[in-house]
């Protein structure tokens, strides 16, 4: 008996049973879901000998152009009301403080290793742009887009390449940002992000790995460019950028600790970071420091360009032969946007976070591509999703709860812990950084930028490398393989591999890929790291089934986002979704609990449960795979 995926669409409906039901799109759209469904059956050989006949109609090449775009507006456009009036809410607050300051870290990079073609200025107006199109016209306005490493590799890699030929720079990242917006345009239309459903933990701890790397060796960069300002510029800088680290890791740590009041805490959580870089720009100029010339963050004219040049690139000032040249540079550009800006939303939706409105995968490359051709027209970098920015904005925005384990046994029975209760998700965040980030161009606030050490820059780059290392897989199946067996937990999901060998190898396979990728950025052929980035997808669901057995990769790797969150292209690979999600009119999943009103005893943890049975990985389990999950989906999840 042929399976559901063989059968022609025009007689699936005369020919598969529902129930009752109708079927959902996602269900005919990607073979392996359809190969879940179980066989019909047929009580009449003309109606098998019909469905024989259909499967041999070449109908795998047929694409149904604009469907996923669609799709995705249609489940996205009830909830557009409610994203601007959810964000009647505190969390909006330190979820948009956080993020104008990464860009600034950036600009003095790109400034450095393009010879002053990308400064502040063109940072700055690229996160805006990114902020504001995306806040408005995103099916999923919690991404942040703008300006992150692996951009800032490709840019100054294609400097090196392109101006020893004597080619305009900026005419021909121009040539490269359309021609990357029309690939990007066709990826839509053609439904593309349907691959994003290959994409798990592996390939995204990975790339996450590989990101915090990148804003190490930043820093790094950064505090060498310091010794031609002389030895005591060079060691005043090193120690306040190791300062700033420690600071704003401290200010984590009493977030997540027991001192002091829930407030307190959480505003030294909330601002720490944003309030250590004002207090050691200051700092360097106490007592004798003072008198220590120190390199500061380079700005330009308010609200003009870095170079003398305007805002729109003449990008017919170029060699016909040169646009041409730009193609393949475009395919890589695309290459690594696809992937980036896809993991970027897949982690900030990611299972720990009780996500309720739905994403749009299609739809939000189809923006990403309009803001990659007007960037290259501004002649600003290429804004796109952000790691580790994106998930930490989905973070800021969590609403936790307090409840008491009453599973524990002895002195640890009746410990209490907080759980996310639920996400506060809304575009007004994502609007006000945009928004903020255009005021930060205007000339008293770039005095204001100007004063910002160097030095305090690089450890604002070690603080989001750290942060970046301290939740991704790598390093925690690392710090698992580092424990004391003795004293490790025997409800950690990760003692339930049987084959221990198999965490190491699995360790090794991921350390091996970010090796790779990091390697080949530091040659002159780094344009092309975006290729070893994805082919990370095809390593994962061919090669490693065949070392690893189903049960130990649902535990090593599992989906990075809920069946809910990747319905926009078609589930996650392997994994059985439950008919338990929501419509696309816009109902509520059946079995999802009526959202908790975020109050402020919500917040600070004086609302109370008790769990009833399991241990507390269990519950934040099935606090991140979302309530509304089937029995079924949760227990295939790596808990």
């Amino acid at each position: 008996m042929p399976s559901a995926s063989h059968i022609h669409p025009a007689s699936t409906s005369s020919t598969v049973p529902n129930n009752g039901r109708e079927k959902r799109q996602w269900q005919t759209r990607l073979p392996f879901v359809s190969s879940l469904l179980p066989a019909p059956h047929q009580d009449s050989d003309e109606t098998l000998s019909r469905e024989m006949s259909a499967t041999r109609d070449p109908t795998w090449w047929k694409i149904n152009l604009f469907r996923g775009m669609a799709n995705d507006l249609k489940r996205r456009a009830p909830y557009y009301w409610s994203d601007w009036k959810d964000a009647w809410d505190y969390r909006v607050v330190p979820a948009t403080v956080y993020i104008i300051l990464p860009a600034l870290a950036f600009s003095l990079d790109m400034f450095a290793k393009t010879a002053s073609s990308f400064g502040v200025n063109e940072v700055l107006l690229a996160s805006v742009l990114g902020s504001v199109v995306f806040s408005i016209f995103a099916c999923q306005p919690l991404v942040i887009v703008g300006v992150t490493g692996p951009i800032t590799v490709f840019n100054y890699t294609v400097y090196d390449i392109i101006t020893p030929r004597g080619t305009n720079y900026f005419a021909f990242m121009c040539w490269i940002g359309l021609w990357s917006m029309v690939m990007h345009w066709v990826l839509a239309i053609a439904n593309a992000c349907n691959g994003v459903t290959y994409v798990t933990r592996f390939s995204c701890d990975i790339f996450g790995f590989y990101v915090a790397f990148i804003y190490l060796q930043k820093g790094i960069q950064v505090l060498t460019r310091q010794w031609t300002s002389g030895e005591p510029a060079a060691y005043l800088s090193i120690t306040v950028a190791l300062l700033v680290l420690g600071a704003a890791y401290l200010c984590g740590v009493i977030g997540g600790s027991t001192l002091f009041q829930r407030y307190v805490r959480k505003f030294i959580e909330d601002y720490g970071t944003p309030l250590t870089i004002i207090l050691f720009t200051g700092f360097v100029h106490i007592g004798r420091m003072q008198g220590v010339e120190l390199e500061t963050l380079p700005t330009s004219k308010a609200f003009f360009p870095t170079q003398d040049r305007g805002w729109f690139i003449h990008f017919w000032n170029i060699d016909v032969g040169d646009i041409f040249i730009a193609i393949p540079f475009a395919i890589l550009l695309t290459i690594l946007f696809y992937f980036d800006h896809n993991v970027s939303a897949l982690i900030a939706q990611g299972t720990e976070f009780p996500l309720r409105k739905p994403a749009g995968f299609h739809w939000d490359i189809f923006l990403l591509g309009l803001t990659t051709g007007v960037a290259g027209l501004l002649g600003i970098p290429f804004p796109n999703g952000l790691i580790p920015q994106a998930p930490f904005h989905t973070n800021s925005l969590c609403v936790t709860r307090q409840v008491t384990d009453e599973s524990e046994t002895g002195a640890e029975k009746g410990h209490i812990t907080r759980v996310v209760d639920h996400v506060v998700e809304q575009r007004v965040s994502n609007l006000a950084q945009g928004l903020l980030t255009l005021g930060t161009m205007s000339g008293p606030l770039l005095i204001v930028l100007h004063l910002i050490p160097q030095g305090v820059l690089a450890g604002l780059f070690f603080v989001m490398g750290v942060q970046a290392l301290e939740g991704n897989g790598i390093t925690l199946k690392m710090v698992y393989l580092a424990k004391d067996r003795s004293l490790t937990a025997a409800s950690h999901p990760l003692s339930r591999v049987q084959r221990k060998g198999a965490i190491w190898y699995f360790v090794a396979l991921e350390l091996f890929g970010f090796g790779a990728t990091f390697a080949i950025t530091q040659t002159i052929a780094a344009i092309g790291f975006p290729i070893i980035i994805l082919l990370l997808i095809p390593v994962r669901t061919f090669l490693l089934p065949k070392y690893f057995t189903r049960d130990e990769l649902s535990i090593l790797d599992a989906p990075t986002a809920s069946p809910f969150t990747m319905e926009s292209v078609g589930g996650n690979y392997g994994e059985e979704v439950s008919d338990l999600h929501r419509g696309t009119n816009g109902n509520e999943r059946p079995g999802c609990s009526e959202r908790r009103d975020e109050d402020d005893s919500t917040e600070r943890g004086e609302a109370a449960g008790k769990l009833t049975g399991g241990d507390n990985y269990e519950l934040q389990q099935q606090q991140r795979g979302g309530e509304g999950l089937s029995h079924r989906s949760q227990s295939r999840s790596a808990r």
